[in-house]
């Protein structure tokens, strides 16, 4: 790389750090702790991945990503998912207008931040029509292709208690979220800063940190961000460990792990490690960036045998033993 185009990249990450810094404490204004929560959503949006948020109710989920949304200055949707909700409900379909022609209502998918509240609420065919959104990044109605806005990010929630009539994602529909972000109880200190604030008259003024063009800059500086074979080759090699009965695969894994993480696994690790290094104001990751965003990536895709189960073996635990 020439000098100077280095100079210029440097002067991005730099930039991308210094607007991470304003998000975080533009967000902070509303949601009271949950940092770490706040920085994976943050990292999977510019890395341009999805994300699925476990936790119980009343967590601040759906305030956090439409303060998240309010913030990037991005058009926000949500969409509750219920057992009787159709893939049309949610992709648009056409309707036949007044001149007798058929015309394409866009659905509520067509926004850049999409919420998919309680996704494994729905059936398969109505979760199946958001996963090809994800992927393909457009929706297919009556065989015509439309493109969906950019950039485009699905935050879809579960509750991990309530099981109950619902419809829990296959292994395949779960690989395509980028992270897993557990939600977990605040703190004593945070849940009183919690309380004051939402039983008070308070109005907080949110500033726009960034427009979506920006967001679709630091998408491409991402990937353009130098990584060392060595972190590389580690992030592919912690993909690897937790495929049972390979040659990388510990005895911990082939013990209580039916199924390993697939090479979108080993893809994430290195594009989340890229921005977590630069949103810190690091010019390249190294290994202590793959670990730090290793169990977002990994948790989701590792299935876990009758065993672990049993002894209580989290996937967690399985993945803090492979570093």
């Amino acid at each position: 790389m020439a000098n100077t185009e280095f100079q210029s990249e440097a002067k991005a990450i730099d930039n991308l750090a210094a607007s991470y810094e304003e998000l975080r404490k533009e967000i902070g204004k509303v949601i009271i702790g949950q940092e770490d929560v706040v920085r994976a959503v943050i990292i999977s949006l510019f890395s341009n991945g999805h994300s699925l948020l476990v936790g119980v109710p009343g967590l601040a989920k759906t305030l956090l990503v439409s303060t998240i949304a309010e913030v990037l200055d991005l058009d926000f949707k949500r969409i509750q998912f219920t057992p009787d909700l159709m893939p049309s409900d949610i992709t648009g379909s056409e309707i036949l207008d007044e001149d007798r022609h058929f015309k394409f209502t866009p659905g509520p998918l067509f926004a850049n931040i999409v919420l998919a509240d309680e996704i494994n609420r729905t059936p398969p065919k109505t979760q199946a029509a958001l996963l090809e959104a994800m992927q393909e990044r457009s929706v297919t109605v009556s065989g015509v292709r439309h493109k969906l806005p950019a950039p485009f990010f699905v935050l879809a929630t579960q509750n991990p208690i309530e099981q109950e009539g619902t419809y829990p994602l296959p292994e395949a529909q779960l690989d395509r979220f980028m992270f897993n972000i557990p939600l977990d109880y605040p703190s004593y200190e945070e849940e009183i800063n919690v309380v004051k604030g939402t039983t008070t008259v308070q109005n907080y003024e949110l500033r726009h940190v960034l427009t979506s063009e920006q967001i679709l800059h630091y998408q491409q500086l991402i990937r353009k961000v130098p990584i060392a074979d060595n972190v590389l080759e580690y992030a592919v090699s912690l993909a690897t460990k937790t495929r049972p009965n390979t040659e990388r695969a510990s005895d911990a894994v082939n013990n209580y792990i039916s199924w390993g993480a697939g090479p979108r696994a080993s893809q994430y690790l290195v594009l989340g490690a890229k921005c977590h290094a630069a949103i810190h104001g690091k010019y390249s990751p190294d290994i202590e960036d793959v670990r730090a965003i290793a169990k977002y990536v990994l948790r989701h895709r590792i299935v876990r045998n009758y065993k672990a189960e049993a002894e209580g073996i989290t996937e967690e635990k399985v993945i803090e033993g492979l570093f």
